[in-house]
């Protein structure tokens, strides 16, 4: 259902602006080849439809809902609601303090995933990124609050052509994800990173990216694991 209103909110915005003053809202729906969170697979390798809404204000809130669902199910894959508020360090330098509520519903035998999340990040004029953040799962007794750092940089090549190179570290959540056998042994850290390039132009974004883990526990049989590639294609309104 969010999706279909993301989608109709799409159609019915307008190409151009009405007034002088932007408009507070923004969304984006996209066609991906698979979802994946910090590295992990959440679907197998089939194309996912998302959908994207946000809100913010001048005074630096916002506030957004998202969702996905693979082509070939009506049932959500992912869900997520999150509120950030931003502000201005320097000319160059601004952070980010934001706190989120994610949920990758049950699906057939495998386990349902929800968790909160607390993150701040420093950015550099919209190129480079660091993320801090700390995650616990919900509805689970022996739940614990695991951090999780990254990094990202987006360097313009052309005009409308960029390159992506990013990395984190993480703690693996027990058999949080249903594509995942249980990982019980040692402290549970895995690495992770992707590069790729991204072509913008308008409302259209095309993106290509090679992924790769290091440290993560096997997936499960059948599920097909970690695509190395991950393509998407996006429109924003």
């Amino acid at each position: 259902m969010l999706l279909a209103a993301l989608a109709l909110l799409a159609l019915a915005s307008p190409s151009g602006p009405l007034h002088a003053q932007a408009s507070p809202f923004a969304g984006t729906v996209a066609l991906t080849s698979q979802l994946v969170d910090r590295g992990l697979p959440i679907t197998s390798n089939r194309p996912v439809l998302q959908g994207e809404l946000d809100w913010s204000a001048p005074s630096g809130w916002s506030l957004g809902a998202a969702a996905a669902s693979e082509m070939r199910s009506t049932r959500l894959a992912e869900g997520l609601l999150h509120v950030a508020y931003s502000w201005p360090v320097s000319t160059n330098w601004q952070m980010q303090a934001s706190v989120l509520y994610y949920d990758a519903p049950r699906r057939g035998r495998s386990r349902g995933y929800r968790r909160v999340e607390a993150d701040l990040a420093w950015i550099y004029r919209d190129i480079l990124t660091f993320n801090l953040a700390a995650l616990r799962a919900v509805g689970r007794p022996d739940a614990h609050t695991n951090p999780a750092a990254e990094a990202n940089l987006r360097w313009p090549l052309t005009r409308h052509l960029s390159l992506l190179v990013g990395g984190g570290v993480a703690r693996f959540q027990g058999s949080a994800y249903g594509y995942y056998r249980y990982y019980g042994e040692g402290p549970g850290y895995y690495r992770y990173g992707q590069a790729g390039l991204a072509w913008r132009r308008d409302r259209w974004r095309v993106e290509l990216d090679r992924i790769a883990t290091d440290g993560a526990p096997a997936a499960r049989r059948g599920t097909g694991g970690l695509s190395p590639w991950m393509a998407s294609v996006s429109w924003s309104f």
